[in-house]
């Protein structure tokens, strides 16, 4: 049977002041939907350089997993404002988790509350505008940048082999590219320029529906409460998958069920999502190998 997803009864954020550290332009695209939803207030800190916990320019790399790294964040917003909430987002990009051809974005928008002890993460995920080149062609260049919505996408570009220190981050004009492409071209001993999308939240509108698709979601989850505690969160943290083959009967990767916990107390209940006895044989790895 189907699982209706329980509502909260009260509003545990109504009044309640959030810190939301970024430097980026991303409470553009979250806070009003959160105070607009929770009555709550979104307080932006900039006074922390974010980049200092990584970039995606690879000149300081990020350490532990995307979840640790927003919830660093998250904490550094909550110290610098004696706030007992914080929220923040970390992006990260690779290639596409089907195929992997595709250029891929997961978001995810964590709410860290001292006062309930929860660390909830919202996420969305969907393909991604990034890329990079080399070459010494302001034609090629030009073409790099139209093939990558320049300039509603804005470009990096440093000289090829020279130390990150030479970045040009934030481009979205053509006369800025073309003066950094020009000394670029003249600082590399092989004349060429490495140039890639600028992945950063303010500069890639690509990654900003993400982001805000993951800040939905997340809502979706505060509005979500475990059956046993009542706090917010309540939501799916692992599936069962295995649905027998209507051919052979053996296994497949077809899910039978959800498994729900509560970040909280770690409640949990496993409900069934087929509605069917058998799977069909194309998910069979014996029938449709």
């Amino acid at each position: 049977m189907a699982y209706a997803q329980p509502a909260l009864s009260t509003n545990p954020y109504d009044g309640e002041e959030i810190a939301f550290l970024t430097q980026h332009g991303k409470e553009k695209l979250i806070a009003a939907m959160l105070e607009y939803t929770f009555r709550c207030r979104v307080r932006h800190i900039d006074e922390f350089d974010t980049d200092q916990l990584g970039t995606f320019t690879r000149e300081i790399p990020r350490p532990g997993t995307q979840f640790e790294a927003a919830v660093r964040k998250a904490r550094i917003g909550m110290d610098l404002t004696g706030c007992h909430l914080g929220l923040a987002n970390e992006g990260a990009f690779g290639p596409d988790p089907a195929a992997g051809m595709m250029p891929w974005d997961v978001e995810m928008v964590v709410l860290v509350d001292d006062h309930r002890n929860l660390r909830i993460a919202g996420i969305a995920q969907g393909p991604a505008r990034m890329g990079h080149t080399t070459t010494g062609s302001w034609k090629d260049l030009l073409e790099f940048a139209r093939r990558h919505d320049f300039p509603n996408h804005a470009l990096v570009l440093r000289p090829q082999g020279l130390p990150d220190a030479t970045i040009v981050k934030g481009l979205n004009d053509r006369s800025s590219l073309r003066d950094a492409f020009d000394r670029a071209v003249k600082k590399s001993a092989s004349s060429q320029a490495f140039c890639e999308v600028d992945l950063r939240a303010h500069c890639n509108p690509t990654r900003q529906v993400i982001i805000r698709k993951a800040a939905e979601n997340l809502m979706e989850r505060l509005f979500s409460t475990c059956p046993g505690c009542r706090s917010p969160g309540y939501w799916v943290k692992d599936i069962r998958s295995g649905l027998p083959c209507a051919w052979c009967n053996g296994p497949t990767s077809e899910v039978i069920s959800d498994i729900w916990e509560c970040p909280g107390c770690g409640y949990r209940e496993e409900h069934e999502r087929a509605h069917k006895e058998f799977a069909d044989p194309g998910h069979c790895d014996t029938c449709n190998p």
